[in-house]
């Protein structure tokens, strides 16, 4: 369930869109609508070739794509391999499906959505009323389990997961596991990725609908949307046209995906699906066809934290703004499968990659490609130069983090403010990232936003954002 919305990327495929079209021989200027875009054939085959180049990594040994605007498929097909052993391509149809990882959280955000809307749930009620969970005197919403928010240990950075993986065990035994460690804040003052959260979710599905998760999704969402290729993963059942996956263990190696039984993933993460299947799924959901009005907007609005600051998680999804564009997605990550699924409101556009390998730099970055073929360059953020006094904010900075406790150097340098982040563990930081000013007291790398906070005139805290995390790193030097 290895999250891929709120890491770091390493840089996308030298082969990036615009250089497709140019090898295409289409011109293309700055700011401008590509000229292939006024030809769908033109803009398959750059979308075809983009997805080409992309397999010629040793580590990816397949993927399937779907791109589709409005209801025109420009691409919906696999490349490469679904199984290295035996040399078999993957179909050209793209009917194959693959594990999904963390997609699975937007299935289960709305199933939980749909018996909000029963009246068997209530999101603003302690989750305790639901589950049996000794929270330590917190008061821990619904709410805060769907947006990451809750402070509760996500069970995919402890050690015990390890142990558990290759088992078929009662699934109380990972909460009781779970209840029995620190919180890593306090509920609504920091955003960590929480597969523990879902989980949590998944149990809940199952006791207030007097189904299981899987009959619950399988008849509630997947039925409505026309998904009759996806399904809860097995290990177990035979399954045609199901990828094998492989683990990426090196710059030139694979070797099979590593065991992992899908009692632990559950509802965070063990859903199987193809890339028809989730074009489907965009279009039930973002059209009206799974949720009210209401709820859709709920589930699509990330809500800010206690003190007011702003996250980009909603529930189950993503939703901000990128190059200019609006865009509502999640990744997702597991043994042997990485996976993304896009969605453009308002160019009604569904990017899908789903890639049989835990190879980077992954499918965001194809998907993110793919997108800026059939809408263009995105916007470049603005910069501009901080002309306050930046030796105040020099300094260092710790806590929490998804896994971990970071720390982040900041240091005055020639052209500016130096970030160096360093891990736990590491004896040295590492290498200065590229951060550059923005606006207020902001400095940027890519969507990692670096915010500085104040109080009674003196810097106190830094404020790491990404597209799912907030860290609250403490001044530590004060």
């Amino acid at each position: 369930m290895r999250d891929t919305t709120g890491v770091r990327k390493s840089p996308r495929p030298a082969v990036s869109g615009a250089a497709t079209v140019a090898a295409l021989g289409v011109l293309m200027w700055p700011g401008a609508t590509p000229v292939l875009a006024q030809s769908s054939s033109a803009l398959t085959a750059a979308l075809d070739s983009a997805s080409r180049a992309y397999i010629e990594s040793p580590i990816v040994p397949g993927v399937s794509v779907a791109v589709v605007r409005g209801d025109e498929v420009l691409l919906e097909r696999g490349f490469g391999h679904v199984d290295l052993e035996w040399d078999i391509a993957t179909p050209l149809d793209a009917r194959v499906s693959y594990e999904i990882g963390s997609v699975t959280k937007q299935f289960t955000a709305a199933a939980i959505l749909l018996l909000a809307e029963e009246g068997k749930i209530d999101l603003d009620a302690d989750f305790t009323d639901y589950l049996d969970y000794d929270t330590h005197g917190r008061t821990i919403t619904v709410r805060r389990l769907l947006d990451h928010t809750s402070g509760i240990k996500s069970y995919t950075e402890m050690g015990v997961f390890g142990d558990l993986m290759p088992f078929t065990l009662p699934r109380d035994t990972l909460v009781r596991a779970v209840e029995a460690v620190p919180f890593d804040f306090e509920p609504g003052t920091a955003l960590i990725y929480n597969n523990s959260a879902f989980f949590f979710l998944g149990l809940i599905i199952e006791q207030l609908s007097g189904q299981s998760y899987e009959d619950f999704v399988a008849e509630r969402l997947f039925a409505p949307a026309g998904m009759d290729e996806s399904y809860y993963c097995s290990h177990h059942l035979v399954r045609e046209r199901r990828a094998h996956g492989y683990d990426a263990v090196g710059p030139e190696m694979v070797i099979r995906a590593r065991y992992l039984d899908h009692t632990w993933p559950f509802a965070a993460g063990s859903l199987c699906s193809t890339v028809g299947d989730l074009v489907k799924w965009n279009r039930a959901l973002h059209r009206g066809s799974i949720l009210t009005q209401s709820s859709y907007e709920a589930m699509t609005t990330p809500v800010p934290l206690s003190d007011g600051s702003p996250v980009h998680y909603a529930m189950g999804i993503t939703n901000r703004e990128v190059g200019g564009r609006r865009v509502i997605a999640h990744g997702g990550g597991i043994n042997g499968f990485l996976s993304q699924l896009a969605y453009y409101p308002d160019e009604d556009l569904s990017v899908v990659v789903l890639q049989n390998s835990t190879a980077p730099p992954g499918p965001e970055s194809l998907a993110g490609q793919l997108a800026d073929l059939v809408l263009g360059p995105p916007e470049a953020p603005a910069v501009s130069d901080f002309d306050g006094e930046s030796a105040r904010f020099v300094g260092t900075y710790s806590g929490v983090a998804r896994g971990e406790h970071l720390t982040m150097h900041v240091s005055q340098g020639d052209g500016g403010l130096v970030f160096r982040e360093q891990h736990e563990g590491q004896e040295e930081p590492d290498e200065p990232i590229g951060a550059v000013y923005r606006s207020g007291l902001t400095w940027a790398d890519g969507l990692t936003d670096l915010r500085f906070v104040e109080e009674d005139g003196q810097v106190i805290e830094l404020r790491y954002e990404q597209t799912s995390a907030h860290y609250v790193l403490r001044r530590a030097d004060r």
